[in-house]
């Protein structure tokens, strides 16, 4: 990493307490300007990541993840928002950062890691952070970092605990060093199956982002062969050493298949977003007398409180009534919020529909 990187008058102003430190000071600082940081995942680990490495003056960040928002993230991505709900996460959490730090560059990149993209997606950057959620991509996570030379950042979480490691770090231990096999399908169940307190991933992410900022400024003892245990209930913290494994730390190509080897179903990528129309130009659209199908896709009980008028066919109930709607007519969906409606109009779409629309926000813009 280059580390001639020029502070202007404003930036020294905002990192100041970063100057004031003898161990970071100027150098260190513009060493963080330098640095290329790539975060897999922009979910409840990634979220504290990207927000402290953001606000740390880290230069160039890249957000990967192919996920949209979703009202069960809100309890711990606090990167988002109700509004942001539907929307993509990389797009959304780097608006976000961009407000928080102007004088940073953010790389997003909405796509599904994968063998034919990881190794291209990755060259670019210095250190990559792992707060991905399934075994499947830390492994190929870990094998890409070995085979480009990046030390990996990796964090994990379970309930009520959390694991924090440096893996690939100046010839160390490698993830597979650690883990040489994934656990057998059902044994390690994901958040959305068994829970996890909201604010684990804030302690577990920060510590990410500690390490990550460490390894930039070369200070202190990173966490390479050491894997650090949190439990938040006792909040007691063990520090566990692990050796190498040489095998592990010449790997030379990709295995075959990652989800095979974790027993787990292939990932799939979200479905595109269908076009949204405001409100504003929704009504334009029914005052000028244009064809139009509006459909509501809400539960009836929304729309006996309150109705636009349109057909009403439940979310649940789409698929099987398809036929009472034209496939040559443009369609507006909308619902409460937008969610559902952007579900329902990639669902037509996807069914041939010409021209299908989700109205932004819902009724709440209406």
């Amino acid at each position: 990493m280059k580390t001639t990187e020029f502070l202007s008058a404003a930036e020294n102003n905002r990192y100041s307490r970063h100057l004031l430190l003898p161990e970071v000071g100027v150098a260190g600082q513009q060493k963080m300007k330098a640095a290329r940081v790539l975060v897999v995942g922009c979910g409840g680990l990634g979220c504290p990541v990207l927000q402290y490495l953001a606000a740390a003056g880290v230069g160039t960040l890249g957000l990967l993840d192919f996920d949209t928002v979703d009202d069960s993230n809100l309890q711990r991505q606090v990167l988002y928002a109700t509004a942001d709900v539907g929307r993509p996460k990389a797009v959304v959490a780097a608006e976000k950062l961009a407000a928080q730090n102007p004088f940073i560059t953010l790389a997003t990149h909405q796509a599904l890691l994968a063998k034919d993209n990881v190794l291209t997606l990755f060259a670019g950057y210095d250190i990559v952070v792992d707060c991905s959620d399934n075994f499947a991509t830390r492994y190929l996570v870990n094998d890409a970092c070995v085979i480009l030379g990046k030390p990996l950042v990796f964090g994990a979480i379970f309930k009520f605990e959390g694991q924090v490691s440096v893996f690939n770090y100046q010839n160390g231990p490698t993830y597979r060093c650690l883990y040489p096999e994934p656990p057998a399908p059902g044994d390690a169940p994901s958040c959305a199956e068994i829970g996890v307190l909201g604010v684990l991933p804030g302690l577990v992410g920060t510590m990410q982002a500690a390490e990550a900022l460490k390894i930039i400024l070369e200070l202190g003892e990173v966490l390479s062969g050491r894997l650090l245990l949190v439990d938040a209930l006792s909040m007691r913290f063990q520090s566990i050493r692990f050796r190498a494994v040489a095998a592990n730390q010449q790997l030379s190509e990709l295995a075959p298949d990652y989800a095979a080897f974790c027993g787990e179903a292939p990932m799939v990528a979200a479905p595109q977003r269908a076009p949204e129309i405001l409100a504003d130009d929704l009504k334009a659209w029914q005052q000028s007398g244009r064809p139009l199908q509006l459909l509501d896709v809400r539960e009836p009980h929304e729309a006996a409180r309150r109705s636009i008028g349109g057909q009403l066919i439940p979310l649940g109930q789409l698929g099987e009534k398809l036929s009472e709607i034209s496939y040559d007519v443009p369609v507006v969906v909308h619902c409460a919020s937008g969610v559902r409606s952007q579900k329902a109009a990639q669902q037509l779409l996807a069914q041939g529909f010409k021209e299908v629309y989700s109205l932004r926000n819902g009724l709440a813009d209406y």
